[in-house]
């Protein structure tokens, strides 16, 4: 694993730390713009949830290099599970972060995906699976 993909692998678990962080304390509010009016769980309940698996999954970017892959794909599939937030910020045209215009949380959206690659790319993930699929159709 080279050191580029290694810090950016840290600087994703740091990021994921931080989040993690302001959704139990200073920027509560601002996650709770974020939580989609269909989900049938308390809001509050919902935005500490998802803060505790923030840190927990910063930690195991961080800590648990052996297992990069598995990891790389949890965490992209945690930024696609919690996409239908930023959608329900945008629809709702909620104010929240900053986003304060249609605009703005258009734009937001459009970072999601590059959340995604980020995982998958720092962890190796996705060189895994197209290794592993080169290697199956021999």
């Amino acid at each position: 694993m080279s050191l580029l993909r290694t810090s950016a692998r840290w600087l994703l678990g740091a990021v994921l730390l931080f989040a993690g962080t302001a959704h139990l304390t200073f920027a509560r509010d601002e996650f709770v713009a974020q939580v989609p009016s269909w989900l049938p769980f308390p809001v509050d309940v919902t935005v500490a949830a998802s803060g505790i698996v923030e840190i927990a999954l910063g930690l195991a970017l961080v800590v648990l290099g052996r297992f990069r892959v598995a990891v790389g794909w949890i965490v992209a599939a945690f930024f696609v599970a919690i996409f239908p937030g930023n959608i329900e910020q945008f629809v709702r045209g909620t104010d929240a972060f900053g986003l304060d215009t249609d605009l703005a949380r258009g734009v937001r959206l459009l970072f999601q995906p590059l959340l995604v690659i980020w995982a998958l790319w720092s962890t190796g993930a996705w060189r895994a699976w197209r290794a592993r699929r080169s290697t199956a159709r021999r």
